[in-house]
């Protein structure tokens, strides 16, 4: 079986900074062998923000039907599920925002339901990346993101130490993390790491 690749363009423009990293990173995994990847671009995926509606909470599934409705299960069936999306206002753009939103179903089966999101032979197994980018130089400016890209991972059966972090920032006007002088090589270790690692794992 081949090891699996889920990645999010999480932008609301299509092959900015943060677009480009996730290619950079898929592009490395897709070179390893036994290795399958898949991009889904959010912006053209239809999915909508979640209404706070508790449905899922007594059904276990959305009350909406939309693009979101087949990710539920491709992203719990991928080995590693990549996340890139730009810092907009100091949090997540809207569009990976509300990927991370409407995965509140997971949550409501876990810990509401109390069923089981992945098998129990998967756990601590799966990988989640997040590649964040920013135009602001402060150190700071991708804290308010982070917990939401955790808050994705762990209810859909990724653990904190199953994480990994690539965030560029002082990238501002499209093209320029072409320009960063360790961006596309960090991005590139960084898939190749992650596919050694799922190796390890899970074999291929």
């Amino acid at each position: 079986m081949p090891i699996t690749v889920l990645g999010f363009a999480g932008s609301p423009r299509r092959h900015g900074n943060s677009e480009t990293l996730l290619d950079w990173v898929l592009e490395a995994m897709a070179s390893e062998p036994g290795v399958s990847v898949e991009k889904v671009v959010l912006v053209e995926a239809d999915i909508r923000p979640c209404r706070g509606c508790n449905t899922c909470e007594r059904t276990g599934n959305c009350v909406q039907k939309d693009g979101m409705i087949p990710l539920y299960d491709r992203i719990l069936e991928a080995d590693c599920v990549v996340l890139a999306a730009p810092i907009y206002c100091m949090g997540l753009a809207a569009q990976a925002k509300a990927l991370v939103d409407r995965a509140q179903v997971y949550r409501s089966r876990k810990y509401v339901l109390g069923w089981p999101v992945i098998p129990e032979e998967r756990k601590g197994k799966r990988l989640g990346l997040y590649l964040g980018t920013a135009g602001q130089p402060w150190d700071h400016v991708f804290e308010a993101a982070l917990p939401s890209v955790k808050c994705f991972f762990h209810v859909s059966g990724v653990r904190d130490r199953d994480m990994r972090y690539l965030l560029v920032n002082s990238v501002d006007e499209s093209g320029a993390v072409r320009r960063h002088p360790s961006a596309r090589a960090d991005a590139v270790a960084l898939g190749r790491e992650a596919i050694a690692t799922l190796r390890e794992r899970i074999g291929s």
